[in-house]
């Protein structure tokens, strides 16, 4: 906020890359501007220019988290409302059972344990993608173009839904029959929202080196610009706009980080625990990373573009995003509230509340929240930790709370089933125990996160797989394709069976 402030649009992206350069997509940028003009009317000095680096004043932090409450309020709350209302109309859910689920999404423990404490609004972005999706629900695919943009412009994390929206909206552009206009409007809507969010901050630029002449020449070309080997003239009007959009590329896509960042429970995280990878230059790293997040997506992004119906929009937002955070380069711990979302809504759907949805979906949030208990710790949030996971499990039915889905007399949950969760309900208790109680040993002494991290990211392939096999399931590929026909009970009213006609028409643009 002190860099958007007190430091001209046209260095936003310049200044002090080497202490925590700004490296957010603009509508971020814009964001913190205005939160950081109404933070300085009630204390200047919170926002001072480099001075208040390191500031951790208890009034601060209330208006931090005042800001973050007030934004969710804005957007966020709203698009989930909104969303899970309309979800819940087009599979005839009561309104009771679709207030549960709603309630569910709004208290995911780990989005308020992250959002509430690192202040880092990522509900803004998740606000602008339920916004999107919502907007699918009723055809109105232009203004799910707009809140996608919206969306990537807040937070470049929105990318893990990207590969599954754009499928899905080529797929309804392509399938039954090509829809030219559809097609032409989505690309010019696209194209025109990503323009409008990054107009302020070209502009700008430009107007303040008309300004001052001199303020290019004082800045250094990214390493992007020059690898782009395109004879510039910096005397050019346009050079400015060139040099600030390569420039905010570059900051936004750390790729002069490391393939992870911390200990976090994906694939390269435990890898590297086994072989250390550090040892393999960074491009040869990108490239393996690029080419491993291009499979785990394609299933989904295939079957939303061949089936592109709306009731399997969040089965593949969900995919393409765990893929993303499995297989992807630089992935944060905090990225695992993406695929939680999708799958999360889901619980607004038929039978969402029943025994397997509910087991699903609950274990997979529980272990999300878990996995981030190492970060948690560091900001001393062990007991928001404990209140929010243990109320969120109350409310579901859900261990350490309730074990009645998974005894012997519950036969929803097929054993398989009762016996993975089981387990992984076990190891995460079992590790509590020990990192609360029991040194680790000498030598080691991140051996308690080590293993947060393998246990989550083995958890959280298998929630890849299980969306993935969801998504399978209730697309008919099986059946369509292949000539296996799959019938079960659980999927009877949510697959492909009729869905009722609406009461009346919607426009599509």
């Amino acid at each position: 906020m002190e860099i958007t402030v007190h430091v001209p649009v046209s260095k936003w992206y310049f200044y002090d890359l080497q202490y925590w350069g700004l490296d957010y997509p603009p509508l971020t940028a814009y964001h913190s501007w205005l939160l950081g003009k109404i933070g300085s009317l009630i204390q200047a000095r919170w926002f001072a220019l480099d001075a208040s680096r390191g500031i951790e004043e208890q009034l601060l932090k209330v208006y931090m988290r005042a800001t973050v409450l007030v934004s969710e309020y804005i957007l966020y709350v709203p698009a989930a409302v909104l969303f899970i209302r309309r979800l819940s109309k087009i599979y005839g859910i009561n309104t009771w059972e679709s207030s549960v689920a709603l309630t569910a999404v709004l208290m995911q423990p780990a989005s308020m344990l992250v959002d509430h404490a690192h202040f880092q609004y990522n509900n803004v972005m998740l606000g602008f993608v339920l916004a999107s999706m919502s907007s699918v629900l009723v055809n109105q695919y232009l203004w799910s173009c707009v809140f996608f943009v919206a969306a990537l412009c807040f937070k470049q994390m929105a990318l893990y839904f990207a590969p599954a929206m754009f499928a899905y909206l080529l797929g309804i552009c392509l399938a039954p029959r090509l829809n030219v206009l559809r097609l032409t409007s989505v690309a010019l809507v696209t194209t025109l929202s990503f323009a409008v969010a990054f107009a302020p901050l070209l502009l700008g630029s430009l107007y303040e080196t008309i300004k001052d002449p001199q303020l290019v020449s004082s800045l250094e070309p990214p390493a992007l610009l020059k690898s782009l080997g395109m004879p510039l003239n910096k005397q050019s009007w346009f050079y400015p706009l060139i040099l600030e959009l390569t420039q905010s590329i570059h900051r936004i896509f750390p790729f002069a980080r490391g393939i992870f960042e911390d200990k976090v429970a994906n694939f390269w995280c435990c890898l590297h625990t086994v072989h250390k990878l550090n040892a393999y230059p960074t491009p040869l790293l990108q490239r393996v990373s690029l080419s491993a997040t291009f499979v785990s997506i394609l299933p989904a992004s295939m079957l939303i573009s061949l089936f592109p119906r709306k009731e399997l929009l969040p089965w593949a937002m969900a995919s393409s995003a765990w893929g993303f955070f499995l297989c992807s380069f630089q992935v944060h711990e905090k990225s695992v509230l993406l695929p939680l979302l999708p799958m999360t809504v889901l619980l607004g759907i038929e039978r969402g509340l029943g025994g397997e949805m509910r087991a699903w979906i609950g274990w997979a949030n529980l272990l999300a929240s878990w996995t981030l208990f190492p970060l948690l710790k560091r900001d001393e949030l062990r007991v928001p930790y404990a209140v929010l996971t243990l109320l969120w499990a109350y409310l579901l039915g859900l261990p350490p709370v309730s074990w009645r889905l998974y005894t012997p007399q519950e036969t929803e949950l097929a054993a398989p089933t009762k016996l993975l969760h089981l387990a992984f309900y076990t190891a995460m208790l079992l590790w509590h125990s020990l990192e609360a109680f029991a040194l680790p040993p000498a030598g080691k002494p991140d051996l308690w996160v080590v293993i947060n991290a393998l246990i989550g990211a083995a958890g959280f392939g298998i929630c890849w797989l299980w969306c993935t096999w969801q998504l399978i399931l209730r697309s008919g590929v099986m059946e369509d394709y292949f000539g296996v026909r799959i019938r079960l009970e659980k999927l009877e009213k949510t697959g492909r069976t009729e869905k009722k006609p609406e009461k009346k028409p919607v426009k599509k643009f």
